[in-house]
């Protein structure tokens, strides 16, 4: 079984959400989207400054299987994109809800949190897919 920690918010496209004291929110892949992947060994990242809409391709995972766009759970700007996975992609296998995280963005609109899952409600979706 995957690993959802209750402090976070997620979308259906398996990206979670974690909200930061300054009003910022950091984003990167579920753990179940980590594992379906399997060994990653590239992300594209945006770059800081460039504006997000709700539902947009924000970033790019490549596996040694395939290669998975990362979709923008909310709107808003990015301020700023995680160092490391440009050396180390294998971060977000290790440690997809930590030293994995892809990016910390401003939020444009707090109203799109309400279209973001708990995590009982992202559980639901992931049993859903493992079927």
């Amino acid at each position: 079984m995957s690993e959802i920690p209750a402090d976070l918010k997620y979308a259906k496209t398996h990206e979670w959400i974690r909200l930061d004291e300054d009003g910022r929110a950091t984003v990167g892949i579920s753990d179940y989207a980590q594992g379906a992947l399997g060994d990653l060994v590239f992300v594209e990242l945006p770059e800081a400054g460039e504006t997000l809409t709700a539902g947009d391709t924000v970033a790019v995972v490549e596996s040694v299987k395939a290669a998975s766009d990362v979709y923008a759970p909310l709107s808003g700007e990015v301020i700023e994109v995680n160092p490391q996975l440009a050396d180390a992609p294998e971060l977000i296998n290790d440690d997809p809800y930590g030293e994995g995280w892809l990016l910390k963005m401003s939020i444009a609109d707090e109203s799109g949190l309400d279209d973001l899952l708990d995590p009982d409600a992202y559980e639901q979706v992931v049993a859903d897919e493992e079927g």
